[in-house]
């Protein structure tokens, strides 16, 4: 199984209407690399729920309920998307600033690649944030 990052604004899509909704459709990616991370994306694969540019913090996990498929707001047919459901919030969100601050997590490509809204999380990555954020891993 792999885990993932998945990054929203919280003013267009929050953690909390996702738990109100209880899935949704993760779509209007258009970027070539996290469309492709979505394409390795398998049914029971694990990610995080990011808020990112006004509060920038960890705050949800959630589980890949359905594979890579063509987005439908994509009128060019080269994007899809994935279907994710909540699994748990976490019970200390973990800040941008947090993970900055943790030398085991310095080459999250949440890091290096600050701009992209899929990533891949490296298991021991995704153990550490789970710990941060108190919840199971």
């Amino acid at each position: 199984m792999a885990n993932w990052l998945f990054k929203s604004e919280p003013e267009a899509y929050s953690w909390q209407r996702l738990m109100e909704d209880g899935r949704t459709d993760w779509s209007g990616v258009r970027n070539y690399q996290a469309n492709n991370n979505m394409k390795a994306m398998k049914v029971g694969d694990r990610g995080f729920f990011y808020h990112s540019v006004t509060e920038k913090q960890v705050v949800g996990v959630v589980e890949v309920v359905g594979t890579w498929r063509p987005d439908p707001s994509d009128k060019t047919g080269r994007f899809g998307m994935v279907v994710v459901k909540p699994v748990a919030a976490l019970k200390k969100p973990v800040t941008l600033e947090a993970i900055k601050e943790e030398p085991s997590l310095s080459e999250l490509p949440l890091l290096r690649q600050s701009r992209l809204s899929v990533t891949p999380i490296p298991t021991a990555a995704w153990k550490k944030i789970c710990t941060l954020g108190g919840v199971k891993a």
